[in-house]
């Protein structure tokens, strides 16, 4: 083979291979979702989140969380955290509302969402992080595993790093309605099936331990309901007479068969808009 024949075949090697990706512009924003396909972070101009004084019930959960994110942002030791439990109370959105409370402070940190399916490519993204002298909050919400999911493998990544280790600027917050990330019945069927029960459960479960922070959700009261709908109504100027409030609230909640912030908001959604009240 000639020597103009290797050049040719090295120029069209080149012509087919991707471009290198360019350093993300992580002064664009103050969050990003990372895609893949090509990968990239796509900054999020507008985060949609709720006030962290709104979130009503969780005042435990959200001063931990909140002060472990301050010392994280703050170059300080912190640990990734899951939030587990109940549907609609409000996982993600402390997450969110902790993130923009700690900007606030006067700390630049970034959000980056990445999505369950996208767990593969983390340690592309990870890459990507620790070559940035930016802090990022690696944010994965409601996230689960089903019993030949091999996903759960990569996010080891994030939690150990492997050989490596995880940046020092990243840290991993993650949403499951699932305590141990699986259900409950895949966990019963390791230990009854397999020729190893201990082993076989302690490969599936021990994702969760590594998580340093365990915080859990838990069905609100009424009393905790209603004030988060009183809160919303306050926040937003929707001013109704309280056995009115109280009265609709209960019923709504009664129709939807659940008791939830999730379900709170979405009740005051329907009572701003019969109020004629914008929401901005």
């Amino acid at each position: 083979m000639t020597k103009s024949t290797l050049k040719r075949i090295a120029a069209a090697l080149e012509r087919m291979a991707p471009a290198p990706q360019a350093a993300p512009e992580f002064g664009a924003a103050e969050a990003f979702v990372w895609h893949t396909n090509p990968d990239r972070l796509e900054p999020v101009h507008q985060i949609s989140r709720v006030a962290l004084r709104l979130l009503v019930g969780v005042d435990r959960t959200r001063d931990t969380l909140l002060q472990n994110t301050l010392q994280f942002a703050r170059g300080l030791p912190a640990n990734n955290a899951l939030l587990w439990g109940a549907r609609g109370m409000g996982k993600s959105s402390i997450v969110k509302a902790v993130h923009a409370e700690v900007r606030a402070r006067g700390e630049d940190l970034k959000l980056v969402e990445l999505q369950r399916e996208d767990l593969p490519s983390v340690a592309r993204l990870l890459n990507l992080l620790r070559a940035s002298d930016q802090r990022f909050l690696l944010f994965c919400d409601d996230l689960s595993f089903s019993h030949d999911d091999q996903h759960y493998k990569s996010l080891k990544a994030v939690l150990d790093g492997g050989i490596e280790g995880r940046p020092d600027n990243v840290l991993l917050y993650a949403t499951s309605n699932r305590r141990h990330l699986m259900p409950r019945d895949m966990i019963e069927n390791e230990r009854s099936t397999s020729i190893s029960p201990s082993e076989a459960v302690e490969e599936k479960v021990s994702l969760s331990d590594r998580f340093g922070l365990w915080l859990g959700f838990h069905p609100c009261s009424q009393d905790d309901y209603l004030d988060m709908i009183r809160g919303y109504c306050a926040a937003h100027g929707v001013t109704v007479p309280e056995d009115r409030l109280r009265a609709e609230a209960i019923e709504w909640q009664a129709t939807r068969g659940a008791r939830s912030g999730r379900v709170a908001w979405q009740f005051f959604v329907d009572l701003a808009g019969r109020e004629g009240v914008a929401l901005s």
